[in-house]
């Protein structure tokens, strides 16, 4: 089910831009990896009746490398299409000193224990440029989002998992200042808030324009949120340290 959910959605994207590629376009390709460092993991499950525990706290969570990929099209210089996948996992080891219900399972307390912590995104992005000069560029739209999102824990004796694939609409921006020909400051991100819960993923970085085709950047980017519902209660934190590479065709 999950792959159909992929599939579908990367053949949805490609049949987009194909779609939109006799207008006028720029064609561009982005990537970003770094390390990505948990600032907070809280996860009850089920949501009613489970242990309300700590990835971070209660266990041990170990810094990752992570990946980020991005295409897509800029079309009459201010209509942008784009896809993004970007695959997160997230390791935490050691022992609670109190009992966690997980899952129908009981993990006792001072186990050893190992958790895999997976939030996967595959969206799909059009945004518009309200603003286009010399100096700034800020532009508003709408990302649709499916997350593959999964928390597993384990001892030597128990394991147990809960996986959840969803559909998540988000606002999307961007804001860019243009400090000289070749530096600028990179702003951008979605972001929105409902009453089941929350979800933000935004950079701020600095640019530099290597020529024509190629701008490097790097900075600092933040990936907040969660919901409380009677399955899962899951709010997280994680700090990336990021650098990345944009070609532009």
């Amino acid at each position: 089910m999950k792959k159909r959910i992929h599939l579908f959605a990367l053949y949805s994207s490609i049949c987009i831009c194909l779609s939109i590629s006799y207008v006028q376009a720029q064609v561009f390709i982005d990537m970003e990896s770094g390390v990505v460092f948990t600032g907070y993991n809280d996860v009850r499950i089920p949501g009613t009746g489970g242990s309300l525990f700590s990835l971070k706290s209660d266990l041990n969570a170990n810094p990752t490398a992570f990946v980020r990929f991005r295409a897509g099209y800029t079309m009459n210089s201010r209509h942008t299409v784009s896809i993004l996948y970007a695959p997160l996992t997230v390791k935490s080891d050691g022992s609670s000193e109190k009992q966690i219900d997980f899952e129908g399972l009981s993990f006792p307390a001072n186990t050893s224990l190992n958790a895999n912590y997976t939030f996967n995104s595959y969206r799909i992005t059009y945004r518009y440029d309200l603003v286009k000069s010399e100096k700034y560029e800020v532009g508003l739209g709408f990302t649709a989002k499916i997350r593959d999102a999964g928390i597993a824990l384990e001892s030597q004796d128990l394991a147990a998992s809960k996986t959840n694939v969803g559909f998540v609409p988000i606002i999307n921006f961007r804001v860019v200042w243009k400090i000289n020909e070749n530096i600028g400051l990179l702003l951008e991100g979605d972001a929105l808030g409902a009453r089941q819960g929350r979800a933000e993923d935004v950079l701020l970085a600095g640019t530099y324009n290597l020529s024509d085709h190629f701008k490097l950047r790097a900075g600092y980017r933040i990936l907040e949120g969660g919901a409380d519902g009677s399955e899962v209660y899951n709010f997280a934190f994680f700090n990336f340290a990021s650098a990345g590479l944009l070609y532009t065709f």
